[in-house]
């Protein structure tokens, strides 16, 4: 990948898995006219880089590595330069960390294999602490035989009020409420989902009185109310993601909300599609479905009216330019990264 790019331009990360043939963590380049994106760099620190988080001032970038022993690793951040490997990976004492979050001086790993979530101190200078300082797991299952015989944990992310932490469990069909005490994520209240569901990602409508719960075991996504002064997450209704009935397992993966509160969107990776969601006063109505542009999208985000997933069995990253006024997004492009897992922006 060509080295380039100027510094202060918007920056895309996109992580990969390397046990799949992934490059690692790849640096991007954003057109300032578009959406576009450049491939810059490449970093293979870390194995099964598979989630990114960037700290809040954009200097430090977070990985967690998705492999069975399970680790977290921090980099530099150095303008258009390849990001630099600022210490050792961190063990969390969890199996196959898929989602991380930094949250109150500390970065959070939910670690699906063995359904926990990990907190680990950030250093004054960004970098991680040798060892967590703590460790919340999850207990339960749910009916599905094969995918819920004990607890998953998903994601986990900080609440738009930044007091609490809230960990999706798709083992156990349910969402944990959690607050930092001594370091340690402390369970607050556990609130279940539909039984069979399998929950996997959340996200927070920008009012901060909404959030909405892809569900990967049925293709709907779980209307909720939250109340950030009391921590109380409660379910309302759910909403189908697809037009009809899938011919099989449909594997919902993310879920984005548009940044002025309009639209849904929501990944399928066994129907290759993105769809659209109208939020509305009692809830969503699904507006519409259109190709991913690859095969398997693992991951969405949003960026300046851009739409991008990251599709990892085609290898490519897509992008797409969002319609304003119907929300429906219109495929404008790609760029190959082999095994892509997710994409954020900094």
């Amino acid at each position: 990948m060509a080295q380039g790019g100027g510094a202060g331009r918007l920056r895309a990360f996109i992580g990969s898995f390397t046990a799949a043939g992934g490059p690692g963590l790849v640096t991007a380049e954003v057109a300032p006219d578009g959406g576009a994106l450049t491939l810059r760099a490449a970093v293979n620190h870390v194995p099964d880089p598979a989630y990114l988080a960037l700290s809040p001032d954009g200097a430090m970038l977070y990985a967690v590595s998705e492999t069975a022993e399970g680790a977290v690793a921090a980099y530099r951040v150095h303008g258009d330069r390849p990001p630099e490997l600022a210490g050792p990976p961190v063990p969390v004492d969890g199996s196959g960390p898929t989602h991380l979050c930094v949250h109150a001086g500390h970065v959070l790993t939910a670690n699906y294999g063995c359904g926990s979530v990990t907190a680990v101190p950030v250093r004054p200078d960004g970098g991680l602490a040798a060892k967590p300082s703590g460790r919340l797991q999850h207990t339960g299952s749910g009916p599905h035989d094969r995918r819920q015989r004990g607890p998953h944990a998903h994601q986990v992310q900080p609440d738009p009020s930044g007091r609490w932490a809230v960990s999706v469990d798709l083992g156990t069909d349910s969402v944990r409420v959690c607050a930092l005490e001594a370091g340690a994520p402390v369970l607050h209240r556990e609130f279940a989902l539909r039984p069979g569901s399998g929950p996997r990602h959340l996200a927070f409508h920008p009012d901060g009185e909404r959030a909405y719960v892809v569900n990967e075991l049925t293709p709907t996504v779980t209307v909720c109310r939250w109340d950030a002064v009391s921590g109380l997450l409660k379910p309302l209704t759910e909403v189908p993601v697809l037009p009809g009935a899938p011919a099989g397992d449909a594997y919902p993966s993310g879920i984005v909300v548009s940044p002025d509160g309009r639209f849904v969107w929501t990944a399928t990776r066994g129907e290759d599609v993105l769809s659209v969601l109208a939020v509305e006063a009692d809830g969503l109505r699904l507006r519409g479905t259109v190709p991913c542009g690859g095969h398997w999208p693992r991951a969405l985000a949003e960026r300046d009216g851009f739409l991008y997933a990251a599709n990892e069995r085609s290898g490519d990253v897509s992008w797409f330019a969002v319609d304003g006024r119907t929300g429906l997004p219109r495929y404008d492009g790609s760029v190959q990264v082999t095994a892509a897992s997710c994409v954020v922006f900094g």
